[in-house]
């Protein structure tokens, strides 16, 4: 087996123990942990064709252990709206079930955190505002008598977001264009599956776009590490291998979609994104592609704004680039080693936008279709908001409010 893989399991099972299985072939493992909670679940799973296989696979695994679905909806739409959250708590408040199996991507997942949110801790009133931001979930558990979230159990499907194993669900208000964050521990799921075989059904635009948002979340909490700090060396080791893998693997699998063991290599590196961004969280790019859902996929955006940061931060985290630019060898025309400050940010950026090149991304805002001042307009107002100061405080050169319209 690569060396990496084997780092990369290691590293994941001392952060979630046997609280998550993955891996090749690992689906059957759902039973077990449904049987934790009783033998009577919810389950969210899509209604489209490509999942007809799967929940399949996924109800003969549940008969073998009987175990009974007492009720099954679909998953939301591509980037959780607001609406589908909504409709998800009203059922959930409806069957009251012992556990809830969300079989699905990141935006299924995501709909499902926020959804038992609302259905555990907001009784008829499905207001989510009082809960975006950092910690608010807890401080709303807290002040309450014996109210507790239902046991979530997630079935990942879709390499990128790492919703399965995360303390974030993002959710968009369709009508503004904007989405939102929750951000708390208490969200992520009781348990989680992720067999990699089930990525093979990706076509080539959700694969990029997903790898690229978890090889985001690899860099963006790497760029904002602090070196200081106890845990650092096992920061870089988790974000290191994880864009290692992406960038290694990511251009061989868009043109061998049905290979395992690319698929494998991908979904644990990120798996790692994952595990990074609860460590730390995201920065710049993650926050600003929250304002541009309509012009952008989330991949995209934030492979497309990387590049801007990683020139912004290069003062700041020049030990850090050197690290990154070994990785992208193969792209970058210049000896690195020579190069400085932010001419080594620049020649860092320009061989992650060869590489966009490479998998056939859009290398920069001017490419996008759509895309105008009033989303970098919106994308300032969005920033300031305190819910996501986290993300203005995780950067490198961190930002105040009041910086934002200067820098």
């Amino acid at each position: 087996m690569d060396d990496k893989i084997i780092r990369a399991g290691g590293l994941l099972k001392d952060y979630k123990g046997r609280k998550f299985s993955f891996g090749l072939g690992c689906l059957p493992d759902l039973a077990g942990f449904v049987l934790e909670y009783g033998t009577e679940t919810l389950l969210v799973i899509s209604q489209n064709d490509w999942a007809v296989s799967l929940k399949r696979d996924i109800y003969s695994i549940f008969e073998k252990s009987n175990i009974d679905v007492i009720a099954e909806t679909g998953t939301s739409g591509e980037n959780t709206p607001v609406e589908d959250v909504s409709a998800l708590a009203d059922l959930i408040r409806s069957v009251k079930p012992k556990s809830i199996v969300c079989v699905g991507g990141g935006s299924a997942i995501d709909c499902a955190k926020a959804a038992n949110v609302l259905a555990a801790l907001s009784p008829g009133n499905n207001n989510l505002e009082n809960f975006y931001g950092v910690g608010k979930v807890s401080e709303a558990i807290s002040k309450t008598a014996g109210l507790k979230l239902y046991p979530l159990i997630a079935v990942e499907v879709s390499s990128g977001s790492g919703s399965h194993i995360t303390k974030y669900s993002n959710v968009t208000d369709l009508t503004a264009g904007q989405k939102k964050l929750i951000a708390d521990e208490a969200i992520i799921p009781d348990r989680a599956v992720f067999d990699y075989l089930t990525t093979l059904t990706m076509p080539a635009v959700l694969t990029k776009d997903s790898a690229m948002d978890g090889f985001s979340h690899c860099l963006e909490v790497y760029y904002g590490a602090d070196k200081e700090a106890q845990n650092y060396k096992l920061v870089e080791e988790i974000c290191l291998t994880g864009i290692e893998l992406i960038i290694e693997n990511l251009p061989l699998l868009v043109k061998d979609l049905k290979n395992e063991k690319l698929r494998e290599k991908i979904g644990i590196a990120t798996d790692l994104g994952a595990y990074a961004i609860n460590i730390l969280g995201t920065s710049g790019a993650h926050l600003n592609s929250f304002s541009f859902v309509d012009v952008l996929t989330h991949g995209k955006a934030c492979a497309i704004l990387n590049p801007y940061y990683t020139v912004f931060f290069s003062p700041a985290i020049e030990s850090k680039l050197y690290k990154i630019a070994s990785i992208y060898k193969n792209y970058i025309e210049k000896d690195f080693s020579r190069l400085r400050g932010k001419e080594l940010g620049i020649a860092a950026a320009r061989a992650m936008i060869r590489f966009s090149a490479d998998i056939r991304f859009p290398a920069s805002l001017d490419e996008v279709k759509g895309f105008s001042d009033k989303h970098i307009e919106k994308a300032l107002t969005a920033a300031k908001n305190p819910q996501v100061k986290s993300k203005l405080d995780n950067m490198p050169v961190p930002l105040k409010a009041d910086q934002l319209d200067e820098i």
